[in-house]
């Protein structure tokens, strides 16, 4: 199982990464798209990333505007495997802007 991060180092991994907030216990990110089929397409691509990561994420649709969670629920916090999705999710949202 993977270690969960400390606040010192979470504090740390969001320093690299642009719009994500949040603690041992989550990390999430908001980011609003053109329309809601641009904002299902980011969806669609991070469901294959996940799958192929085997690492979900928590997703809420809102029209065009997505919110991401990342957590390693097995792990009872973040861990690394939640940054380096968080690392995807983002390169994926910058490709869709």
């Amino acid at each position: 199982m993977a270690d969960v991060l400390t606040a010192e180092a979470v504090r740390n991994e969001l320093g690299g990464l642009a719009g994500w907030s949040g603690d041992p216990a989550g990390i999430t990110r908001t980011v609003e798209l053109a329309s809601f089929p641009a904002a299902v397409t980011v969806v669609d691509r991070v469901a294959v990333v996940a799958e192929e990561l085997d690492h979900h994420p928590d997703i809420d649709i809102r029209w065009r505007t997505l919110t991401f969670r990342c957590v390693t629920h097995s792990a009872g916090g973040v861990t690394l495997r939640d940054v380096e999705l968080a690392r995807r999710i983002d390169e994926i949202v910058g490709a869709a802007r």
